[in-house]
C-alpha cells in the first residue's frame, strides 16, 4: 500500500514539475507579423538563435499565430519579453508611447536608418536614435527562409535582462 501512495506522489511532482514548463529563458523574443507568425517558422528561427547565440543567454521564440492589437497589448504591458518583432505599422504607433531602448551604443544607427525615429518624450526635448532594426532582408531570417519584410526588432524599456536581450537582438541584426 505504502509503494502505491509513494507512486501517486512521485507522478503527482512530475506532473507539477512538467506543469511548470521549466526554467525561464534569459530573453523571450515575442513576434507577430501584420498576418501573425506561423509557429513551424518560430521554430526554425528559434534553433538557428540558439545556434548563433550559444548556451548563454538562454533565447526563447513566442509567436502569435493570427494579429491581435490586444495580444500584442498585453505582450508589451506584461514585460516578460526581451525582444519584440512586431510589424512596421505597429512599430511606429508605439514610437508615440517613447517605450524603446535606444540601440545607439549597441549597433551602427548607420547600418540601420529606417530604424531611426525621433522620439518626443512630454516635457523632454525630442530624441532621434536607432530605436528599432527593419528585418527585410536580415540574414538571420533569410537563412531559414523567411524574407521579414515589414518586420522590425527592438528591445521596450521593460525588457527583464536588458543587456542579454541586447546581445541577442546584435546578433540577430547581424548583416
Amino acid at each position: 500500500m505504502k509503494a502505491k501512495w509513494l507512486l501517486v506522489l512521485m507522478l503527482g511532482m512530475v506532473l507539477t514539475l512538467t506543469a511548470c514548463g521549466g526554467p525561464k529563458p534569459d530573453v523571450s523574443v515575442f513576434i507577430m507579423g501584420p498576418n501573425g507568425f506561423p509557429s513551424e517558422a518560430a521554430e526554425k528561427l528559434e534553433t538557428s538563435l540558439k545556434l548563433k547565440v550559444g548556451d548563454t543567454p538562454t533565447v526563447k521564440l513566442n509567436t502569435s499565430p493570427i494579429f491581435s492589437m490586444e495580444k500584442m497589448i498585453v505582450e508589451l504591458a506584461a514585460g516578460g519579453n526581451g525582444i519584440f518583432i512586431l510589424a512596421d505599422e505597429q512599430f511606429k504607433g508605439l514610437s508615440n508611447q517613447a517605450g524603446f531602448v535606444s540601440l545607439d551604443d549597441t549597433i551602427n544607427p548607420a547600418d540601420y536608418p529606417d530604424g531611426v525615429i525621433e522620439i518626443k518624450e512630454e516635457g523632454k526635448e525630442a530624441q532621434k536614435h536607432l530605436y528599432g532594426i527593419p528585418l527585410e532582408g536580415n540574414k538571420w531570417m533569410k537563412e531559414q527562409g523567411y524574407e521579414g519584410k515589414g518586420l522590425v526588432a527592438f528591445v521596450p524599456l521593460n525588457a527583464p535582462k536588458m543587456d542579454e536581450a541586447l546581445k541577442v537582438l546584435k546578433i540577430i541584426a547581424q548583416k
